[in-house]
């Protein structure tokens, strides 16, 4: 596949990460994040299904911060992928590989820490999908041996 092709799976990719982010931000209470996400993650750290309100109230506006950070974070992937990555300037290659990187590893081990086994399978999953288009675009950037 060619460089323009993973370059636009690189935007597509950064806007699913906008979209995700928002999702989380502003739809945190909905019976679809409960559905797609929070079901697994509240099993794990409230087996008996007993929530004080202080301690939903303290959850959702965790969710919905991170959902902030997620999307703004999405936002700087589509950009960087949009211009100086199309570009084939090689800092752009640099900064999402090094973001990527450090997110998968302080991320997921905090995940395994406190057994959150369902995230940090869901970051080796996003890992990939960063992984494959860096590594197959790497030689634009750096050349064949670089």
């Amino acid at each position: 596949m060619s460089f323009n092709f993973w370059q636009k799976w690189l935007v597509g990719l950064g806007a699913c990460i906008v979209v995700f982010g928002l999702v989380l931000a502003f739809f945190t209470q909905s019976p679809l994040m409960d559905t797609l996400i929070l079901q697994y993650y509240d099993r794990i750290f409230w087996p008996d299904n007993k929530i004080s309100p202080g301690t939903t109230q303290y959850k959702n506006w965790v969710t919905s911060v991170l959902g902030a950070g997620v999307a703004s974070w999405g936002i700087f992937i589509t950009f960087l992928a949009y211009y100086p990555f199309k570009s084939r300037e090689k800092w752009a290659w640099s900064c999402i590989c090094v973001a990527v990187t450090l997110w998968f590893v302080v991320d997921t081990a905090w995940s395994l820490f406190y057994h959150v086994t369902i995230n940090a399978v869901f970051n080796l999953i996003t890992l990939a999908l960063f992984a494959v288009p860096l590594l197959l675009t790497r030689k634009h950037f750096f050349g064949r041996d670089g």
